[in-house]
């Protein structure tokens, strides 16, 4: 390429100067255009991104209104069909569209025609077992290429996909399938994690006496018969398979279904259409994170890689990749090596190997790389990378300093000036709406620690406890316009009770006087900046709030987790209807540290020179392991609860763990604490 490059943004907003006649002094006037000219902005998405339809729409949001929107109305689309319009172009450049690996190392391609045939001998091999328009079609399965391959053919026939990671215990999994009644399971019998094989056949026997709405399996195996064995079914050739094509749907048909980590209760499956995630999608992956259509001029070739099992969100963020012609990097097994040698070098040699150029993962990851020391000059050639993703959880600005003085060393070495200056478009969203609500833009300064902008089309507000909307202030983070890939609904749900409960009852119809409809609060605590960047402080329910003074436990963590001492932690604030706060902190330390007066007072002198002597814990706990749910998430809410003397069937799920043999520490400390409090009463 000999051109300069241009961001992604810019050419976007040169097309709509051409062809609207449209023209901002800044990106913060052009964010606000989006959120107020809302069919404009929708439908120069459709537009910009040549959506195609053989029917027209007769509106872009014919119903303005949380929940219950209407978008696009009459317009006929596929999810699989956006991503098969890219397959001659893309293919007679010479691109793959999948790369993948495990943890042999070993890389493999998938071309676009290899994709698109696939996906067609499942879809049709689905067709002849009964699968129909409205079926689901249940996965459980890793991040191989034939899950995607799997996805593809399911919502080509308009049959709804859902998938649960093959880390996942029977009794999690069950709790999932069995709202949504799968006609047809899709199932690995073994997978390999951390250097270990793990059989799997057990769960698939569990999963076949727990769903009766199963009528067929299909197994990924190496044992299984032919005729129910995955690789046997993609093998298949005829005329039938090359000439079979995605069906055209409406909108708003369902796509996927997919579940929140459900600390309490049941998961709520959460529906999402083709159209939502296809318009909202190209906009993320394209304009805000810079990553444009492969093999297309201003291109990179782009590699998209964003490390996620199955059971994450990402995963299908990371799908969304090929909706705009991008090749998908994945790697199936653990991005750390092993417990008896970890290796946190392993994805960043993936990405050397598959020449990646966008790298994402759980901001945790970077962080465990920077107390690893690792050295990326030694890892390989990772000339070929030029930005950095995050999201999960805040990613500290320390950890991102860190990288930055990495690449300008890098770059030095591999003469790639632009890696002196390494870009991260860090991102903040959720499983909610399969989307980020904050996230990058190349054209914006940047500052460690915080995150560029609000996203195109989404009315991000920080709502302080009036309900207004306030700047460089710590507030409930709400979005008070409709996005197009909000839930349709969720799976068996009377009456969309569930629905409302979970997004719309703290800010319902007409809360604040002003006559428009419920704010969708999402649940995160956020502070918007004067500048308009952002950061998130964590979830608004598991705040700290010290002597009036309210602060989100991610700071927390950045202070005490910069310690190399301290491998993990979470705190709990006790405040409750009155009471003095009581704030204990619970540790995990390197092996060989204890935790003794001088490791005490070290924690103390972070969290102080970090943020304040207000937030000093009460007590400090070592502990061997931090409660975390299936997404990766620490479970700070369940252990406050359980402190606060709920009952434990009341406030976790040990299904919906990560490590659900660490809970019985923190039921023993409850019950020691509760006690304690009983006596002093």
């Amino acid at each position: 390429m000999t051109a300069p490059y241009v961001p992604q943004m810019a050419l976007y907003r040169e097309w709509l100067k051409e062809t609207r006649r449209l023209e901002f002094a800044d990106f913060d006037e052009m964010r606000r255009w989006s959120v107020t000219d809302i069919d404009g902005f929708w439908q120069s998405v459709w537009d910009y991104f040549d959506i195609q339809s053989p029917t027209p729409h007769s509106a872009v949001l014919a119903n303005r209104k949380m929940p219950g929107a209407v978008w696009f109305p009459g317009a006929s689309v596929n999810y699989a069909r956006q991503i098969f319009r890219h397959v001659e172009p893309a293919h007679a450049a010479g691109l793959p569209a999948l790369i993948s690996s495990g943890e042999d190392g070993v890389l493999t391609e998938t071309s676009w025609p290899e994709l698109r045939r696939k996906a067609a001998a499942l879809a049709l091999h689905l067709k002849a077992n009964g699968v129909r328009s409205g079926d689901r079609v249940a996965a459980y399965l890793p991040n191989i290429p034939e899950t995607i391959i799997a996805l593809l053919a399911t919502v080509s026939l308009g049959a709804i996909w859902s998938v649960c990671a093959p880390d996942m215990a029977a009794p999690a999994v069950i709790d999932r399938f069995k709202q949504i009644e799968p006609k047809v399971l899709i199932a690995c019998d073994a997978v390999t994690y951390a250097g270990r094989r793990h059989d799997r056949h057990s769960v698939i026997d569990e999963l076949r006496r727990a769903l009766p709405t199963v009528q067929h399996v299909v197994l990924h195996s190496e044992s299984a018969a032919a005729e129910t064995r995955l690789a046997s079914i993609l093998a298949g050739r005829s005329a039938e398979i090359d000439a079979f094509e995605p069906e055209w749907l409406p909108f708003d048909h369902p796509l996927w279904i997919v579940y929140s980590s459900g600390t309490t209760g049941l998961p709520k499956p959460i529906l999402h259409s083709h159209g939502g995630m296809i318009v909202v999608a190209l906009p993320l992956s394209t304009l805000h994170n810079d990553v444009g259509c492969s093999y297309q001029a201003n291109s990179f070739g782009e590699r998209f890689h964003w490390y996620s099992s199955t059971g994450w969100i990402m995963w299908n963020c990371q799908v969304n990749a090929l909706l705009n012609g991008t090749t998908c990097c994945i790697f199936d097994g653990s991005p750390g090596g092993s417990k008896d040698k970890p290796d946190w070098t392993t994805l960043w040699r993936f990405v050397a190997e598959a020449k990646a150029t966008f790298f994402g993962a759980g901001a945790a990851f970077f962080a465990n790389c920077t107390k690893a020391d690792i050295d990326l000059a030694a890892i390989g050639d990772l000339s070929r990378l030029r930005i950095l993703g995050s999201t999960g959880s805040p990613l500290s600005a320390d950890t991102q300093s860190w990288f930055n003085e990495r690449f300008a060393a890098l770059a030095k070495i591999n003469g790639n000036a632009a890696q002196a200056d390494m870009w991260w478009a860090n991102i903040s969203g959720g499983t909610d709406f399969a989307g980020a609500f904050i996230g990058g833009n190349r054209e914006l300064p940047q500052t460690p620690g915080t995150m560029q902008c609000r996203l195109l089309g989404c009315a991000v507000e920080a709502f302080d406890e009036q309900g207004r909307a306030v700047i460089d202030e710590v507030g409930e983070l709400v979005c008070t316009e409709p996005l197009p890939s909000m839930p349709l609904r969720f799976w068996n749900d009377p009456g969309d009770a569930r629905y409302r409960a979970s997004y719309f009852e703290t800010y319902p119809d007409n809360f604040d006087g002003s006559g428009r409809g419920p704010v969708w609060r999402h649940g995160d605590w956020l502070k918007i900046n004067p500048d308009g960047s952002c950061v998130i402080y964590g979830r608004s329910d598991a705040t700290i709030n010290r002597h009036g003074l309210r602060m989100g436990t991610s700071e927390l963590y950045s202070a005490i987790e910069a310690l190399p001492e301290v491998l993990d932690s979470m705190v709990v604030d006790l405040e409750y209807l009155g009471r003095d706060s009581y704030m204990p902190l619970f540790v995990v330390l390197r092996e060989g540290i204890a935790l003794d007066a001088a490791m005490k007072a070290r924690i103390n002198k972070a969290v102080e020179a970090g943020l304040s002597r207000r937030f000093l814990p009460n007590d400090i706990f070592a502990v061997t392991e931090i409660p975390r749910t299936l997404s990766g998430k620490k479970q700070e809410l369940p252990v406050k609860k359980l402190l606060l003397g709920h009952p434990v069937e009341k406030v976790i799920n040990r299904d919906a763990m990560a490590n659900p043999g660490c809970l019985d520490w923190y039921l023993d400390f409850a019950k020691s604490y509760l006690s304690k409090q009983a006596g002093a009463a």
